[in-house]
């Protein structure tokens, strides 16, 4: 491994943002439970919980326009200024979800307002998994660069801990009524109020050396920069972030944002401890993706895709079975944490992996938009096809259906080239020809 060190100022300005985005992201799942009713109020809780998790999923469908837009603007204008915009847009996006009038207040606008908001976030979630991922690959020196972009996921993780945290706590200092009530709109002011914070802290981050390295020559104007013309150029990188992020988005979302109502609404599990199983297996999840970063600077990025692939693949169907009928804490916590070690094996490195396949000049964008459309087809609907599949009286459906997505991607991480040693900016490939050429005496 190369002796360059990790440049942490960058590591922490980076995530410390992807902590707040993901945090509101996620934070409306968490809270489903409390709020649905507040906006559906006739049928079952199953009823409810689709209505509410089909406008989550349609939040995804706005993630390909945003990593569109943001992701070009990421190549434009820089990765900084990107990382900036996406943070404002989830403030405003979280504050609006928090204001927005129930059903009694007036009818099913507020479910209006609850999509607009969930619109936004889409658009601003994005550009942010772009954004950050190729600003953590760039900032760091080669060598590094698996450990250092899996603090995406730390942040990630870290964002959606602190949500399932406050509400254990609202949990237990309010009662369900007041949860149901006013509660549910606390985690989202909170995540206004933070992001806005952070808008100041990306204020001082450093660009990137590669983008500035394309800027000097291809000029500020940014011409040929972030488009649709030079993303077809790499056509088949595209369609390879597409396809290599199917099983991945749709196993992450299903033992992170789904395990929650599938323990209580599948196995019974009272709210209380659904929550924190959920919360202990992702602290430990969490605390694993800088080992398995930087594992994969030492052994490649493929060898640990593949591991997540076959065990996605085998493992999803008896895991979520056994969990359907676990009925106390520890049985919950030890099914759920093996489910995470397993998708570690993608969520540690595929940021890196998906910057890795780009130039400098489009990795933003190409990063983006292969990578929204996936979630918004696998990931943003695992929950509710999870539901649609239960509500059908075919639970078990959906779990051939995680390990259908993770075998389609097994087949790419089995025939793709290994992205370890690619350099990410000329300088880079200049000093890796020096490095190659023998020295003669």
């Amino acid at each position: 491994m190369s002796k360059a060190r990790v440049p942490w100022k960058a590591v922490i300005g980076g995530s410390v943002g992807n902590l707040v985005e993901w945090y509101d992201w996620f934070v409306y799942s968490s809270f489903a439970l409390y709020f649905a009713a507040s906006f559906f109020p006739e049928g079952n809780t199953t009823a409810q919980l689709l209505n509410t998790f089909g406008i989550f999923a349609v939040g995804f469908f706005m993630r390909p326009v945003g990593g569109w837009l943001l992701g070009r603007y990421a190549d434009r204008k820089g990765r900084k200024a990107a990382l900036t915009l996406t943070v404002t847009l989830m403030s405003a996006s979280a504050l609006l979800i928090a204001i927005a009038p129930t059903y009694d207040a007036v009818g099913y606008f507020g479910a209006v307002v609850l999509l607009v908001a969930r619109l936004l976030q889409g658009l601003s979630v994005g550009g942010e998994y772009a954004a950050s991922a190729t600003y953590l690959t760039e900032a760091t020196p080669p060598g590094k660069r698996g450990f250092a972009s899996s603090f995406q996921y730390v942040s990630m993780t870290g964002g959606q801990l602190i949500g399932l945290g406050l509400q254990i706590v609202l949990q237990n200092t309010m009662t369900e009524e007041a949860l149901k009530s006013y509660g549910w709109r606390i985690p989202f002011i909170v995540g206004a109020l933070a992001a806005a914070v952070v808008f100041y802290l990306r204020r001082s981050l450093m660009e990137t050396d590669a983008y500035d390295e394309e800027e000097r020559e291809d000029g500020a104007s940014g011409e040929g920069r972030g488009t649709i013309r030079a993303l077809l150029q790499h056509k088949r990188e595209a369609l390879l972030v597409i396809a290599l992020t199917m099983g991945g988005t749709v196993a992450y979302y299903t033992y992170t944002t789904y395990l929650t109502q599938y323990l209580a609404n599948t196995a019974g599990l009272p709210k209380q401890t659904a929550t924190t199983v959920s919360f202990c297996a992702l602290f430990v999840f969490m605390c694993v993706q800088p080992l398995a970063g930087a594992l994969s600077d030492r052994i490649g990025r493929r060898p640990l895709l593949i591991t997540f692939g076959i065990g996605s693949m085998l493992g999803t169907v008896p895991l979520m079975t056994a969990l359907s009928t676990v009925s106390g804490f520890f049985g919950a916590f030890v099914l759920s944490l093996a489910g995470l070690l397993v998708i570690t094996g993608y969520t540690s490195i595929n940021a890196v992996v998906k910057a890795e396949l780009f130039p400098t000049h489009v990795r933003a964008l190409g990063v983006a938009l292969p990578y929204a459309i996936a979630n918004a087809a696998f990931g943003g609907t695992a929950s509710f096809v999870a539901l649609w599949f239960k509500d059908a009286g075919i639970e078990s459906g959906f779990y051939w259906y995680v390990s259908a997505c993770a075998a389609v991607s097994l087949v790419v991480y089995l025939t793709m080239r290994e992205t370890r040693d690619k350099p990410l900016s000329r300088a880079e490939e200049q000093q890796q020809a020096e490095n190659a050429v023998p020295v003669r005496i």
